[in-house]
């Protein structure tokens, strides 16, 4: 029984037929780009639903199930370490795995822990769980890299991506909504409870779970077609030697563990990271001190995830229409436009200039989105197709530690230098990005995707 389970999971082999007419071809890659395109969008955006569902509700869900606030923090930190440790073990798994299996699991999985989650009042329990769930999070964004891996070639991947990446905007908005309106309605309809804000979320994300396994597939290979560098006639940046052998720990050692290039984009994303959460954990809390109303701040910080969308998808049209599917000058631009935007956020943040307020905090989300989308796309030109999920896991390994500086680091800044020092610190990151995105440029000018001489 338990070996069916794994062999589920088993990627899937070569069609025993291979489609040979150009035509037939054409018309089969098409229909497959847009399934995968489609199911990629959606099954993320509910994974973010299924993931950002509590945030909405904690207010609600800290007084019902009766935990202090040193609590909460305690259970979405090991969570959050989850998390970002699981993102590599995915990436691990996937690069090893059916996509359509592993993206509808981890979905299935924490979907099923949705449904009950809101009933349980041990705080043992509450951490055991949230923390299952975030595990099974991390399941979402590996198959899906593999996804654009082996479907998009490295001239188009970054529009392509990119344009994926608003989907988690999408889910968080979902989330937001279904709370709200399920909360709305406990005032007025008796038997609806705030457990059913992951009830739903749950019951949609199973019916997700079965979409994604109608119209997934795995590889170009495994349903006839050729690869995509036979199909859009290029070359990847960086191939596997016939001397490496089938080996996968030959492959993460020699194009992930080893590869210098992934440890310094790693890092880079750390510090995209940290400016992202210092973003998101502390500029509620920055604007109050500047005696904006505790009614507008919500909505001003609204703008930042959803200017950042955009800003994502100007990034990845940008890097394919402008500089030919290189990452690095994108990525280099947005980091100083970031930068300067988190001066002015400090500068002119207040209820005297509430235009440049929202001006600057807008600004912040649209060019952190850039670098955070671009990085996991340059990384995927920098390592094998058959490793790209455990280098992007790898990649997202260092964005959650960054994450967790944003809190813990940032508050022991804003203790001893104040906001002054927060803001520095995010300039500091932003420096630090450019530099480190400088050291690829030559790798990736030298190894830029090419079309292949007939």
């Amino acid at each position: 029984m338990l070996q069916k389970f794994f062999n589920w999971f088993k990627p899937l082999p070569p069609a025993a037929e291979k489609i040979t007419d150009k035509a037939e071809i054409d018309k089969q890659y098409k229909r497959w780009r847009m399934k995968l395109f489609i199911s990629a969008y959606i099954g993320y955006a509910m994974y973010y639903v299924t993931r950002q569902n509590l945030n909405p509700i904690a207010h609600v869900f800290k007084a019902e199930t009766g935990i202090t606030n040193e609590q909460f923090g305690l259970m979405v930190s090991v969570s959050l370490i989850a998390y970002g440790i699981g993102k590599f073990v995915s990436g691990m798994l996937a690069d090893k795995s059916n996509i359509r299996v592993f993206l509808a699991f981890g979905l299935m999985a924490s979907s099923v822990i949705n449904l009950f989650f809101g009933y349980l009042h041990s705080f043992l329990l509450l951490v055991i769980f949230w923390t299952l769930n975030q595990a099974f999070q991390s399941m979402g964004f590996p198959p899906i890299a593999r996804i654009f891996a082996y479907w998009f070639s490295p001239k188009e991947r970054a529009s392509k991506w990119t344009l994926w990446a608003s989907a988690h905007t999408v889910g968080i908005s979902i989330a937001a909504i279904l709370a709200a309106a399920i909360l709305k309605l406990t005032d007025t309809v008796p038997w609806i409870q705030w457990q059913f804000v992951f009830v739903f979320s749950g019951i949609l994300g199973i019916i997700t779970s079965f979409f994604i396994l109608k119209n997934v597939t795995d590889t170009p290979e495994s349903v006839g077609l050729p690869s995509v560098e036979e199909y859009m006639n290029v070359q990847q940046l960086v191939v596997k030697e016939k001397k490496d052998g089938d080996s996968y720990m030959t492959l993460l050692r020699k194009y992930v563990l080893t590869n210098k290039y992934i440890w310094i984009l790693s890092v880079a994303f750390l510090c995209v990271y940290f400016v992202r959460y210092v973003t998101l954990s502390w500029a509620a809390i920055f604007l109050e001190s500047r005696e904006l109303s505790k009614a507008s701040i919500p909505l001003i910080f609204t703008l930042n995830p959803l200017v950042g969308a955009l800003g994502g998808i100007t990034a990845g049209i940008l890097t394919d229409k402008v500089f030919r599917g290189r990452c690095s000058p994108v990525n280099i631009l947005y980091f100083v436009l970031l930068a300067i935007s988190a001066y002015g956020f400090y500068c002119f943040a207040g209820p005297s200039h509430v235009a440049w307020t929202c001006f600057f905090i807008a600004a912040i989300g649209f060019f952190v989105d850039g670098p955070q989308n671009l990085l996991n796309v340059q990384i995927s030109f920098l390592t094998t197709k058959e490793s790209v999920a455990a280098a992007c896991g790898f990649c997202g390994l260092f964005a959650y530690i960054g994450g967790f500086l944003a809190g813990s680091g940032a508050s022991v800044i804003l203790n001893h230098w104040g906001w002054a020092g927060v803001f520095n610190s995010c300039i500091i990151a932003c420096i630090v990005g450019v530099l480190l995105v400088l050291t690829v440029v030559k790798k990736e000018n030298r190894d830029v995707p090419v079309h292949n001489k007939k």
